[in-house]
């Protein structure tokens, strides 16, 4: 009997532990906050985005048929086509956050003039022309519903909408207008119902159109041929009376593994600002989860020759330009001399207020290889390298750059008073700051791609480093030009932060 019942505790306990994993909940890398000032800019840009459209789109056509009884005809077929908007107005425009459902949008007192091709044709008269339109008392009001589909994108759905136009006024152009004006007025009744009915219908039809533009995102982005980037959405969006947030995973894979590092994100809070239209707050998941992905896939292991560190310093170090050569003459003559240093560990990363460091545990070889001969190890040592982080918003990239702190080799506390150790951990260290961290700073330059929507700058920006996460404070601005180009989308960067580590918009 005890035997029995062994196998179904033990299935019971794994089934718990199932259900247990699966209800754990997911903490985002990126959290992205819109402001209720991000929804009053985006009517502004909105209305200039919307003109446009309309501009370049034709109205779908409006047909039926009407007696004219003051003129004793039985029926009159018309058509209007080639229907287009040549100038509106919406002065009572507005959005605003509906908690926990999406963003509402109203509009009311708006105006359109309208300009059309017509077709009449009756048993007494057919015939064809031009005419304007114009429509005053346009209303509508609809709440935009915000959730995320199966594969982490956006996604947009239209509720409770309604739509109206109070009045309408047609006039024709023409040789007989004189006559088409006279009946004018009993066909403008039909004109507003049969546009009433499909106003609701072609906005249902534009967030269609919208929606699978957004599916088309990529939400895993290729950064270079080490790493990708994961953007998709983790949730739906979290709306409140005053703002609404994106949660995204934000987590690095290397390039041939998608399986998520072997730690987890925690749960970071926003500040309760709104001074701004959008805030970024990027968790030290995030980096950690870039380190490990850059360590997993072999991205720390550099060998470099004595040529390409000794150009380095020529450039950077002022004097110091010979000391390899120097090295190579000492120990090995005329022999071919490299450097290798690989990380024994992902690098460790630190956010505490108003600091950002990075330590770099690893070990420094010398190596020669005299002629037909295999590569020989002059030394090798560990050591851990601290370096600050700086960071700069360029384009729609966040790009960052190490200056060095602090080069300690990993040796016993009696050996560290030695001369001889003291001046090769200096040779070291220089080595590192003048040799290796430029190369690095250079590769770093294609920085991280922030989300943002298309043609959207960030101005007015901040960088502050907070306990456990970054977080990045600006303001929008829509970019019109066509000049833009499409990798970085017109942004503006930010100063490269020191000090405070606080960054601002660049002049």
């Amino acid at each position: 009997m005890c035997t029995k019942t062994i196998p179904v505790l033990w299935g019971c306990f794994l089934l718990w532990h199932l259900c247990l994993s699966s209800s754990q909940t997911i903490y985002p890398g990126i959290k992205a906050r819109i402001t209720q000032r991000a929804l009053d800019y985006g009517v502004q840009a909105g209305m200039e985005i919307i003109e446009r459209m309309l501009k370049e789109k034709n109205l779908p056509d409006l047909s039926g048929s009407e007696s004219l009884e003051f003129l004793k005809v039985d029926y009159v077929n018309y058509n209007f086509s080639n229907i287009k908007i040549r100038a509106f107005s919406f002065p009572n425009t507005s959005l605003a956050f509906v908690p926990g459902v999406g963003i509402k949008a109203l509009t009311n007192h708006g105006t359109a003039n309208i300009s059309t091709d017509w077709e009449f044709e009756s048993p007494l008269f057919q015939d064809t022309g031009g005419a304007d339109l114009f429509l005053s008392g346009v209303y509508f009001t609809g709440i935009i519903i915000l959730t995320r589909n199966d594969f982490g994108h956006p996604t947009l759905k239209l509720q409770d909408c309604y739509a109206q136009v109070s009045h309408a006024h047609v006039s024709f152009s023409g040789e007989l207008s004189v006559l088409y004006n006279s009946f004018a007025e009993p066909m403008e009744k039909p004109i507003l119902k049969n546009l009433n009915e499909m106003l609701c219908p072609i906005i249902a039809s534009e967030v269609k159109a919208l929606n699978a533009n957004l599916s088309t995102l990529e939400v895993l982005t290729k950064i270079d041929n080490y790493t990708l980037l994961d953007y998709s959405l983790i949730s739906s969006p979290e709306i409140t009376e005053n703002y609404l947030d994106l949660n995204l995973k934000g987590v690095f894979y290397p390039l041939e593994n998608l399986a998520d590092p072997p730690f987890s994100p925690v749960p970071f809070v926003l500040p309760e600002r709104s001074n701004s239209m959008l805030y970024i707050g990027i968790a030290e998941y995030f980096f950690k989860s870039a380190s490990f992905a850059y360590f997993t896939a072999g991205a720390f292991n550099v060998t470099l020759s004595t040529k390409e560190i000794s150009n380095h310093f020529v450039q950077n170090s002022q004097g110091l330009g010979n000391v390899l050569s120097r090295i190579a003459e000492i120990y090995i003559l005329s022999q071919p001399f490299m450097v290798r240093i690989m990380a024994t560990e992902p690098p460790v990363i630190n956010l505490q207020p108003g600091n950002f460091t990075l330590d770099i545990p690893a070990s420094i070889m010398m190596l020669t290889q005299p002629k037909n001969s295999t590569v020989e190890t002059i030394v090798s040592m560990d050591f851990v390298a601290s370096t600050s982080v700086g960071l700069v918003i360029l384009g729609q990239r966040l790009v960052c750059s190490l200056s060095l702190n602090r080069f300690r080799l990993a040796l016993p506390e009696s050996n560290r008073s030695n001369i001889e150790v003291l001046r090769f951990e200096n040779i070291l260290s220089s080595i590192l700051h003048f040799g290796v961290l430029p190369l690095a700073n250079a590769k770093l330059q294609q920085g991280f791609p922030l989300p943002n929507p298309h043609k959207i700058s960030f101005v007015n920006s901040d960088i502050e480093v907070l306990e456990g996460f970054l977080l990045i404070s600006t303001d929008l601005k829509y970019e019109t030009s066509s000049k833009q180009q499409p990798s970085f989308h017109g942004w503006e960067g930010l100063n490269l932060i020191s000090g405070q580590w606080r960054g601002k918009s660049a002049p």
